[in-house]
């Protein structure tokens, strides 16, 4: 029996040291990994940056309140503004730099590394995590205005300085022609990491392109040289249909579920905080919207607005469809309504793009709808009311291409509350609220309060240079 014991000691031992250099490895943690590849990171950053722009959870997203698309049942600080009762921007901003700012790096960082991948692939991998940085510093800016990026994602600096959000907005235009021009796209990029276009760069190049002119659009107002340059450069190659969409493809179980099926009543929760506000209702049944029924649930029958920025009780008024609320809904980042609508603002401007702005308005509109599941028919039968027609509907061309993109931009609360300053069409009002202040919409959000207690200097400087840290504060493109 000894024998047997020592020989099965023995036995343990060698096969032990064949495992094991040192006593180092036994503290390797065999289940979480302690290197990640560029491709899983570049993924990561994607959802990310998705996640943040579509949840509407009020602790991070709000826009679908600033836009009026949405409005609440009995929380009403949000609908009102309130910024602080939440850490709202301290969400939003740690979403945006540590989420997924951090993981583009990163990202980059280890594919920089990679000395074995051919060069015109490892080109194209870059060029595709360069065009989503770009993407979501255009959101840091537009969000905030003045913001740390020079000294950012540093963590040797723990106290980054605040650049100019103009300066900053001119360098990621230029970053953005720096990664169009790596595209080679007959080479491979990310390809099962590329949950948009699984590694087809013609597709990407297309991407680059719209978000360029996209983001030339934003400063037409306040830089229309530069703006006229950049979009006549990038209209040549932009979305030409549905199919061309920059969207998230979400999955029905958790975490990769849509944020919005996690916060709505449904699937995966009981709550019952949100209806669809009167503002967005009541203009969709004066045009008789074939879109209605793809944004909103009824009520006997009738799609019913509650009163935007007042309590509203759940039952009494339209809510988000089943479409919106369901796990698999896609998160747009960018699509071809989007595009077209900003080629008939660019038309409207006297650029050089081709056709005219009524055709791409039309585009615009139909795209949206068919997109929503609605046909060609529906488009043109809504296209002939002349609330809706180019030529008829009411306004100058910012209110009539702003209204329609406005209501085509539903669930993309982000965007719809960008277009909405950058147009300032449709006409949105704030609440009137009896005894109260006068409320104002926002124009940006304010800086997180960790900044003010962590990065105190930077950020005092920060807010004295913008105009104050307030809600109410215009951004540098903002000038009308």
């Amino acid at each position: 029996m000894k024998k047997i014991n020592i020989t099965l000691i023995f036995c343990f031992l060698i096969l032990v040291s064949s495992c094991v250099n040192s006593l180092d490895d036994y503290n390797v943690d065999q289940k979480n990994a302690t290197a990640v590849p560029a491709v899983t990171l570049f993924t990561n950053a994607v959802k990310e940056l998705s996640d943040a722009l579509m949840t509407p959870n009020v602790n991070v997203n709000n826009y679908r309140f600033y836009a009026q698309h949405w409005t609440s049942t009995q929380y009403l600080d949000e609908p009102r503004y309130n910024m602080t009762s939440r850490l709202i921007p301290q969400n939003m901003w740690d979403r945006l730099y540590r989420n997924t700012l951090m993981d583009l790096q990163e990202s980059k960082r280890v594919l920089s590394a990679d000395n074995l991948l051919a060069e015109d692939i490892k080109n194209n991998q870059m060029a595709q995590i360069g065009i989503m940085e770009v993407y979501a510093w255009s959101v840091v800016v537009n969000t905030f205005g003045n913001a740390p990026y020079t000294e950012a994602l540093n963590p040797d600096i723990t106290l980054p300085k605040y650049d100019d959000a103009q300066t900053i907005y001119n360098d990621i235009l230029s970053r953005l022609d720096q990664s169009l021009d790596m595209i080679t796209v007959d080479a491979d990029g990310f390809d099962d990491g590329d949950l948009f276009y699984e590694g087809d760069m013609a597709k990407w190049l297309k991407f680059g392109n719209s978000l360029k002119l996209k983001l030339a659009m934003v400063i037409a107002d306040s830089d229309a040289a530069q703006a006229q340059t950049l979009v006549e450069e990038a209209a040549t190659n932009v979305f030409t249909s549905n199919e061309d969409n920059a969207a998230f493809p979400y999955m029905g179980a958790e975490p990769n579920n849509n944020p919005v099926s996690s916060n709505v009543k449904g699937q995966y929760s009981t709550r019952e905080d949100y209806v669809a506000a009167s503002t967005l209702v009541d203009a969709m049944n004066d045009r008789n919207d074939p879109r209605r029924i793809q944004y909103f649930s009824q009520v006997d029958g009738e799609f019913i607005g509650g009163e935007y920025g007042f309590a509203n009780s759940y039952s009494d008024f339209s809510t988000v469809s089943e479409k919106i609320a369901n796990p698999t809904q896609e998160g747009v980042l960018l699509d071809y309504a989007e595009t077209s609508f900003l080629l008939a603002e660019a038309a409207e401007r006297g650029y050089n793009v081709s056709g005219t702005a009524e055709e791409h308005y039309t585009n615009a509109v139909t795209a949206s709808i068919t997109y929503w599941g609605g046909t060609a028919a529906d488009a043109n039968a809504y296209l002939a009311q002349s609330s809706v027609d180019y030529s008829s509907a009411s306004g100058d061309w910012k209110e009539v291409i702003g209204t329609q993109k406005w209501i085509a931009l539903y669930n993309r609360g982000y965007d719809a509350w960008l277009e909405w300053r950058r147009l300032d069409a449709p006409n949105l009002q704030p609440p009137q609220v009896e005894g109260a202040s006068a409320l104002v919409i926002p124009l940006r959000l304010i800086y997180p309060v960790n900044e003010q207690t962590l990065n105190g200097a930077n950020r005092a400087e920060a807010a004295e240079a913008i105009g104050g840290d307030e809600g109410k504060t215009a951004l540098f493109w903002d000038v009308n």
